[in-house]
C-alpha cells in the first residue's frame, strides 16, 4: 500500500469521526476547514472502500448502521494509535504544534488565566490556542473543544474530571451602602439590606457557611438587580446598588483600597471548585498533554484561588 493511499485512509476515517461526532455533514466540513460537498464525498470514499453502508441520512439528520457504529469504534483507536505513532517518529512527540482549542470562564479567563497562557505560549512557538470564553459546560465533540476549565461542579459524568483549586466566595457591600441602613450585626440580619444576584452561582437564595464550625444558613433574598456577569455584579457593588456574593480574587484590591467592605467575615458562601474537563482518549498529543500539567500546576497559586481543603 502506497504511503498516498494510507494518508488518504487516514484522512478518510478523521473525515468519518468528525461527521459522526459534530452531527452533520455541514458541521464536519466547517470544523474541518472545507466544503460539504467534498466531506460527502470522502464519506462516499471509504463507503466504497469498505463495500459497507456507514450512515443513514435522513430529514431528522444522521444515524449509523451497524456498520457504522463498528467502524467508527475502530476508526477512533486506529487514528489515536496512527497520530501517536506519527508524533513519535516525526520527533513531536513531546513537542505541542497544532492548535489547542480551550474552553475557560468568562471572567477568569479573561483575568487570572491570561498571564500563565501567554507564558505558555511563549514556551511553546509551534502551538496556537483556541482561547473561547464561555461559561456552558461544552460539548467536546460536537463543538470540537480539547478541554475545558470550570467553575463548578461539571455535570458530565462522561468526561474526565479533574479537581484543581477552589475560589473563596466573600460578602461584600461598599461603605455608602453601609451607611444608610443599620448595622448588620449577626448572619440573620443580611437579607434586610438591597442584593445583587449572580445567576450563574444564586438568585433568591443565597447559602452561607461559618468558617470556623461548618454551621450552614440559607438567606432568602430579593435582589435589586441579577445579572450572570460576574463583572457587571461587582460594578453594581462598588456603585452602592447592593450586598454581593462574589468570588474573592475579583474585589480584593477593592477590599484593600476601602471601595467594598466584606460583611461578616466569619460567614462565606461555599468556595467554588475549578475543574479541568476534557474527553476521554487512549492517546493525547503533546499540546494536551503539556497543558494539562501546566494548568494542574499554576491554579492553586492563582491569586483569590488555593488548594482545595
Amino acid at each position: 500500500m502506497s504511503t498516498a493511499a494510507s494518508s488518504d485512509r487516514i484522512e478518510l476515517m478523521q473525515t468519518f469521526i468528525r461527521i459522526v461526532e459534530s452531527g452533520s455533514l455541514s458541521a464536519a466540513a466547517h470544523q474541518l476547514g472545507t466544503t460539504q460537498p467534498t466531506i460527502s464525498r470522502r464519506l462516499q470514499a471509504l463507503e466504497q472502500r469498505l463495500g459497507l453502508k456507514l450512515i443513514l441520512r435522513s430529514t431528522h439528520g444522521l444515524k449509523l448502521t451497524d456498520d457504522g457504529e463498528r467502524c467508527y469504534a475502530q476508526a477512533r483507536q486506529l487514528v489515536a494509535t496512527w497520530h501517536a505513532l506519527e508524533d513519535e517518529l516525526t520527533g513531536t512527540h513531546d513537542d505541542p504544534v497544532g492548535t489547542l482549542r480551550v474552553r475557560a470562564p468568562h471572567a477568569f479567563g479573561q483575568d487570572q488565566l491570561i498571564a500563565p497562557l501567554v507564558d505558555y505560549l511563549q514556551r511553546y512557538p509551534r502551538l496556537n490556542v483556541e482561547w473561547m470564553l464561555n461559561d456552558r459546560t461544552p460539548d467536546f465533540i460536537s463543538e470540537n473543544v480539547d478541554c475545558a476549565i470550570q467553575v463548578g461542579a461539571p455535570g458530565d459524568p462522561s468526561v474526565v474530571a479533574v479537581l484543581l483549586a477552589e475560589v473563596p466566595r466573600f460578602v461584600v457591600a461598599a461603605p455608602a451602602l453601609l451607611a444608610a441602613h443599620p448595622a448588620v450585626q449577626q448572619v440573620h440580619e443580611l437579607p434586610q439590606l438591597p442584593w445583587l444576584a449572580l445567576t450563574s452561582f444564586y438568585h433568591n437564595e443565597v447559602a452561607l457557611q461559618h468558617t470556623r464550625d461548618g454551621q450552614t444558613v440559607n438567606l432568602a433574598i430579593a435582589p435589586r438587580l441579577a445579572s450572570d456577569s460576574l463583572y457587571a455584579v461587582r460594578k453594581a457593588a462598588l456603585a452602592g446598588m447592593g450586598v454581593a456574593v462574589v468570588s474573592s480574587w475579583v474585589v480584593q484590591e477593592d477590599l484593600a483600597r476601602g471601595a467594598l467592605v466584606q460583611l461578616l467575615p466569619a460567614w462565606q458562601a461555599p468556595p467554588l471548585p475549578v475543574w479541568l474537563t476534557y474527553p476521554w482518549a487512549s492517546y493525547y498529543p503533546a499540546r494536551l498533554r503539556h497543558f494539562f500539567a501546566m494548568i494542574r500546576d499554576v491554579m492553586p497559586q492563582l491569586t483569590g484561588t488555593r488548594p482545595v481543603r
